[in-house]
């Protein structure tokens, strides 16, 4: 059925194919002819080609956002962090406008709270930056601004499966091709910059990709290969698959959960949490005293009210488990409109970090 705006009849291939691959995808010369094979394994009937077709047709469509590497702008370079604002609601308009005028304001949402309504995301290739940007938009729209940056990571894993075959989402061809090891290195080098910068949108939509990105960037395809496989050793990159558009997928319910945990606690709660197949988001954030009292943050997404309220429940009941929980110490958070987002500035930062 279609979903969301957009237009695109989602048949049971299609469905494997999203939940197969939203990681775990082949990196080796022609990746789609091992993929389609373990499809075939699990009762696909798909070849390569149909294969390379179908992922074309799903991002023409819009039900993908891209395929390809998931770049971990973080482990690139620079700094991102999350900020609350209160916006009047007789300025909200303004306000917003405002803050989406900063370039360095690369997500912007609304949402559903008695005070702060306005979360956005700065992104800069200095991480000593963020406080400049923030004193000015403050200077600009007359409010204060709660920087929330993340003290500690329990999950990154934007996964979004579908009713239908492989519903699990557990196929992973990652270990084909060479082995590669980590290393401790922080900084890119300019070639490592440019593939970086080559593959954040994307890759080619080709039987070659990983070719096509070598005759880019004027290097060797198995250097390519090599080092998106050492990128995602070592975290630059989290993952390479189709990266679906959650929304046609029907995941229209986003609900930013946010809890009060007490400080000896997390070390426990926050993996807990993190183990919810369905919760996609987990860090630990700093509380602001008198404002904000929470301090732990986590995300779900449901494709209706009542999933995504039952998915909220189960948050709550596992938190249960641990102390006492109160009225006051957690909230629901709903976006209600999506106001500026524009995606990280990549370019700079991975420049700032080239040596």
């Amino acid at each position: 059925m279609p979903r969301g705006d957009v237009d695109y009849e989602l048949d049971r291939v299609d469905t494997a194919i999203i939940n197969a691959f939203q990681g775990g995808f082949p990196v080796v010369d022609h990746p789609f002819e091992p993929a389609a094979a373990a499809l075939r394994e699990r009762g696909i009937d798909i070849t390569a080609v149909e294969l390379l077709e179908r992922i074309k047709r799903m991002d023409d469509a819009g039900v993908l956002s891209r395929f390809g590497a998931l770049v971990n702008a973080e482990a690139i370079g620079g700094a991102a962090t999350l900020v609350a604002m209160h916006a009047p609601p007789e300025r909200f308009d303004e306000v917003a406008e405002q803050v989406n005028s900063f370039r360095e304001v690369a997500h912007n949402y609304e949402r559903e709270h008695p005070h702060l309504n306005m979360w956005f995301v700065v992104s800069v290739a200095d991480p000593d930056d963020v406080e400049r940007v923030l004193r000015e938009i403050e200077e600009t729209t007359g409010q204060p601004t709660y920087n929330l940056p993340k003290q500690q990571e329990f999950r990154v894993e934007a996964k979004f499966l579908l009713d239908g075959p492989i519903g699990e989402g557990d196929v992973d061809l990652s270990a084909l091709g060479p082995a590669i090891e980590a290393t401790d290195r922080t900084t890119l080098s300019p070639e490592e910059r440019d593939l970086v910068l080559e593959i954040q949108g994307g890759l080619p939509l080709t039987p070659t990709p990983y070719a096509d990105v070598a005759a880019a960037i004027d290097q060797p395809v198995d250097w390519v290969i090599e080092t998106i496989k050492r990128f995602t050793a070592e975290g630059k990159i989290r993952r390479v698959g189709v990266i679906p558009n959650h929304y046609a997928l029907g995941y229209s319910e986003n609900g930013m959960t946010v809890w009060n945990v007490p400080d000896e606690l997390l070390e426990e709660v926050g993996p807990a949490v993190a183990a919810l197949p369905f919760v996609t988001h987990c860090y630990e954030r700093p509380r602001h005293e008198g404002v904000w009292p929470y301090n732990f943050f986590a995300m779900t997404h449901g494709r209706s009210k009542e999933e995504s309220d039952e998915r909220v429940k189960q948050v709550k009941a596992l938190m249960e488990e641990y102390w006492d929980v109160g009225d006051d110490d957690w909230d629901t958070l709903f976006s209600t409109r999506i106001l500026k987002k524009t995606g990280i500035r990549l370019a700079e930062r991975a420049d700032a970090n080239t040596a």
